[in-house]
C-alpha cells in the first residue's frame, strides 16, 4: 500500500530500478494533481512502453503533443512506437540515444562518479532530459563541460573533478556519462571510464576515497 504523497523524485527513483510497474503507479498519482504536467505524462507514456503497453503509451504521448506541439521526446518516441506498429519489435527497448538503466549505475572504485554539475542549464533545456540519456564531456580551456549529444550545454563538472579529469582525457583516456537525475534547477550524472591509457595504469580516474584518509600516514 503507497503512503507516501505523490513524488516525482520517487517516480525517477523507480525508472532508474527499472520498476516500470511503480514507475507507472507513482506517475499516474502525480497526474492526479496535475494533470497538465508535461513532464509526469512523458514520464507515464515511457513507463508504459517499457511495460509493452504500447497503445496506452501513445495515447499519452499524443496528449503532450496537444500541450507543446514540437515537444522533442514526445515527437520521438511516437515515430518509434509508429516503427513498432509496423514492424512488431520493441525498438525503444535498445535505448540506441541512451544507456541502458539497469546497467549503468554500477559502482567501481576509481573508474565512476556520480556528480553534480555546476551553472546548468536552464528548466526548459533541463526538460529535455531523460534518465538514462547519454551526455558528452567537451574539455574548453580549464573546464570541462557537459553536453547533450546535439551540444546544447547541460552544466560543468565541479573544477576539483575537471582538473583532475582534463590531463588524462588529453592524454587519451575515455568516459562515458549519462544522466542520473535531474530537477529544475540539478542535473546529476554519471561517469564511466571506458578505456584507460597504460601511462596512466596506476592513477585512477576519480578519488572515492575521503580525503581525510588519504592523508593519513
Amino acid at each position: 500500500m503507497t503512503t507516501h504523497p505523490p513524488s516525482r523524485d520517487i517516480a525517477i527513483h523507480y525508472a532508474l530500478e527499472n520498476k516500470w510497474k511503480e514507475a507507472h503507479g507513482e506517475n499516474l498519482r502525480l497526474l492526479e494533481i496535475d494533470p497538465q504536467d508535461i513532464d509526469t505524462l512523458n514520464r507515464l507514456a515511457y513507463a508504459l512502453v517499457r511495460l509493452s503497453k504500447f497503445r496506452k503509451a501513445k495515447e499519452y504521448y499524443q496528449q503532450v503533443i496537444k500541450k507543446d506541439k514540437t515537444n522533442p521526446i514526445a515527437l520521438k518516441n511516437l515515430k518509434r512506437l509508429d516503427t513498432i506498429s509496423r514492424s512488431g519489435k520493441n525498438l525503444l527497448q535498445n535505448q540506441s540515444d541512451g544507456m541502458r538503466l539497469q546497467d549503468v549505475f554500477i559502482e567501481e572504485a576509481g573508474k565512476t562518479k556520480t556528480i553534480d554539475l555546476k551553472n546548468v542549464a536552464d528548466k526548459k533545456t533541463l526538460s529535455l532530459l531523460q534518465p538514462g540519456n547519454t551526455v558528452v564531456l567537451v574539455v574548453k580551456r580549464s573546464k570541462v563541460f557537459v553536453q547533450m549529444t546535439n551540444k546544447t550545454y547541460l552544466g560543468m563538472l565541479p573544477d576539483n573533478v575537471g582538473m583532475r579529469m582534463i590531463p588524462l582525457i588529453n592524454g587519451g583516456n575515455e568516459y562515458s556519462a549519462c544522466i542520473k537525475a535531474f530537477g529544475d534547477k540539478f542535473v546529476t550524472v554519471f561517469i564511466k571510464e571506458t578505456k584507460k591509457m597504460a601511462k596512466f595504469k596506476n592513477q585512477p580516474s576519480f578519488m572515492n576515497v575521503p580525503v581525510n584518509i588519504l592523508s593519513e600516514k
